[in-house]
């Protein structure tokens, strides 16, 4: 079989949730299924480092697509293009977009409708290219899979597609969040929060994340407890920061908030095993993986009572209406104050974490390739 997999979101020292994702399974999949090509259509040049075994043939496919514009133009002219000699059996479209003008079998996989939910988070023209294209991607696609029961659900009520069209691939957190030892939570806090005990708070710095309202529950806590708790905020600048940037410059409690940026692999697990607890307020998300990851390294977690993230945290977190600073400040307090709330916290979500595995995941990846191939035309 002839694999064809959309992999413009593999970059070097650029992963974020995307890279990860199609990384993860598809390095499996290609090292167990030696016996099957897997053809990696990139829009750059690529590295090596993404080519996870000899059954991995990279074709590089330009322009870049990262515009409205020159996404129809990538995904309905120059990919099939590319495409018409090479026959794959099926194509993986992991980011939500999908070709509808190519004859290949396309899995498309939809993380979330965040811009149903909250389209004036979004770009307008960005927004535009969603609302007008994503019923044609679903109604183009031979399979769809997405990451929670709650995003299928979601896709459900939308856009009326039937339920047997759908595969939950729930999405995983890296081996190399785990505990870690003293001594190197030690060197981490000395390394980043000038020896100090933080909440951490990981995803860009984009509206939807909720960055402004933490900060909010911060003064709060930090006023409350009078305590030299910090605040690490780990992600990379994204669409509209500016405000954040602003109101830290008159922050009361600027000193005391951290903004690490991207961080490579190695530094995130180790901030992450230090931190006291992962804050993840998000007003919506598709699965939310920084709270499997926090679970898995022995981080208690707040986060919001919306989406998805209750499915995924289930009764292993603290939750907080994320229009509530106050509430979110709240559930700060007491997890500072009641240390055995905490401890049955990172108890409680480290056996929620075991749940969920790259493994497991890339197994029902390949499951929805198969019934992707096998249906009807």
């Amino acid at each position: 079989m002839r694999i064809a997999v959309n992999a413009i979101f593999l970059q070097k020292n650029k992963l974020e949730g995307y890279g990860y994702f199609v990384q993860e399974i598809f390095s499996r999949l290609a090292m167990k299924y030696p016996q099957h090509e897997f053809l990696f259509l990139f829009d750059r040049p690529y590295d090596e480092e993404f080519l996870f075994s000899k059954n991995v043939k990279p074709i590089v496919i330009t322009p870049k697509a990262r515009q409205p514009i020159s996404f129809k133009y990538w995904y309905d002219i120059k990919l099939p293009l590319a495409l018409r000699g090479l026959q794959p059996d099926v194509l993986v479209q992991p980011y939500g977009f999908c070709s509808l003008t190519i004859k290949v079998p396309q899995l498309l996989v939809v993380h979330d409708l965040a811009f149903q939910h909250y389209p004036h988070f979004i770009a307008k023209q960005h927004l535009f290219y969603y609302q007008f294209f994503t019923k044609r991607f679903l109604n183009k696609a031979k399979h769809i899979a997405t990451v929670s029961e709650f995003s299928k659900g979601d896709i459900i009520a939308h856009y009326n597609i039937e339920a047997h069209k759908i595969d939950v691939i729930y999405s995983a957190a890296k081996e190399i969040f785990k505990p870690m030892a003293s001594f190197i939570q030690e060197q981490t806090k000395n390394l980043f929060a000038e020896g100090k005990e933080y909440f951490l708070f990981v995803g860009g710095v984009h509206p939807r994340k909720n960055l402004m309202n933490l900060l909010k529950a911060f003064s709060i806590f930090k006023r409350r407890q009078r305590s030299s708790m910090k605040l690490l905020v780990v992600g990379r600048l994204a669409w509209k920061y500016d405000d954040v940037v602003e109101r830290l410059k008159t922050y009361k409690y600027r000193n005391d908030v951290v903004l690490l940026h991207y961080l490579n692999e190695a530094d995130l697990a180790a901030v992450m095993a230090s931190a006291y607890a992962l804050i993840f307020p998000s007003f919506f998300e598709g699965f939310g993986v920084p709270i499997i990851e926090a679970m898995q390294s022995n981080v208690p977690v707040i986060t919001s009572n919306t989406s998805s993230l209750l499915e995924i945290g289930t009764d292993a977190v603290l939750y907080a209406n994320p229009n509530d600073p106050e509430g979110i400040a709240s559930q700060m307090m007491q997890l500072y104050k009641d240390e055995s709330m905490r401890n049955r916290l990172i108890a409680t979500g480290n056996q929620q974490a075991a749940r969920f595995s790259w493994d497991r995941t890339a197994e029902l990846m390949w499951q929805s390739i198969l019934t992707t191939v096998a249906s009807p035309k």
